[in-house]
């Protein structure tokens, strides 16, 4: 039997740098990787089901959208490999509905939101229009559960009709309706923040939400601007999903509220921004892709 200390399924053509860089950074600490990519999901598991081949860690970036691989996904878990973020806690984190009640119940600020059932289960929406006249306008819809480059999103929602009409484009999906939030102006710049999260350590960025670009969070400007609650939210927020890498998305308000307005993204694009302009900052990918192999050196990987 071939052992291997970390398997990596992807199937995203744009993940190919970052399964480079986290390669190196495992040759860095002796940790041995093997790729699983839509050219030989049969052939690994075959050999899983043989004997052949076994992995003690596994980072599954293709099975949330390609069936395919779902089977690798299974045989590797049964087979006792522990995953980068286990599978039951990717589900229940990437359920906005679930994160949004978990977030309230334990101190965190989170925009003003109505969650609705699935149009599946109940076609009559239940929801009067001075409720939805407490979300303000514009306002967001968003599916709990379909999820990736904001699928089913919509943005500057204004009436009823959008609402019914989002909701029957996910029909087994519940629905967040959440008021739009403002972040405070800081030295000129949108106070909100994308942060990457990886085995216990924040990567704060300021984030535009109109070209996605991010911009690391300096030590001076983390100082000066009084932004080290950013970095205790996200362990709180990791306390809560227990997922050992993830991003979310943070704004402060013009109350001086750190909210936060994108929960949990389980699967992070980690695009190098040397090569896409909306991409994360290599050295943070790189410091990224080292955290995720030295966890698995120390075998700190649960």
């Amino acid at each position: 039997m071939r052992t291997y200390d970390l398997g990596i399924a992807w199937n995203w053509e744009y993940d190919y740098d970052f399964v480079s860089v986290l390669e190196y950074a495992c040759t860095e600490e002796h940790v041995s990787t093997y790729r699983i990519a839509p050219h030989n999901t049969e052939e690994t598991l075959n050999q899983l089901r043989s004997g052949a081949l076994a992995f003690r860690c596994f980072l599954d970036r293709a099975s949330d959208d390609d069936e395919t691989f779902e089977p690798v996904v299974r045989l590797v878990a049964k087979y006792g490999a522990s995953f980068i973020n286990q599978s039951e806690n990717t589900e229940r984190a990437k359920d906005k509905a679930t994160m949004h009640l978990e977030f309230i119940a334990n101190g965190l600020y989170a925009p003003y939101t109505i969650i609705i059932s699935p149009f599946n289960k109940k076609k009559e929406i239940e929801l009067s229009l001075s409720s939805l006249a407490q979300l303000g306008r514009p306002f967001i819809i968003k599916p709990a559960n379909t999820t990736g480059g904001g699928t089913g999103v919509v943005l500057g929602a204004e009436t009823l009709k959008q609402v019914i009409e989002a909701r029957e484009r996910h029909k087994n999906d519940k629905y967040l309706l959440q008021e739009t939030v403002k972040p405070v102006a800081l030295n000129g710049r949108d106070a909100w923040f994308r942060v990457l999260f990886a085995f216990g350590t924040a990567f704060p960025c300021w984030w535009n939400v109109t070209t996605h670009e991010y911009n690391p969070v300096t030590q001076e400007e983390e100082d000066h601007f009084h932004l080290k609650e950013i970095r205790t939210i996200m362990h709180k927020i990791h306390s809560i999903c227990q997922l050992n890498f993830f991003s979310s998305e943070i704004a402060l308000d013009c109350a001086g509220t750190f909210i936060v307005v994108d929960y949990v993204n389980e699967i992070c694009d980690m695009r190098l921004q040397s090569s896409h302009a909306d991409g994360v900052p290599d050295d943070i990918v790189h410091a990224v892709a080292r955290l995720i192999a030295r966890n698995i050196a120390r075998k700190a990987v649960t």
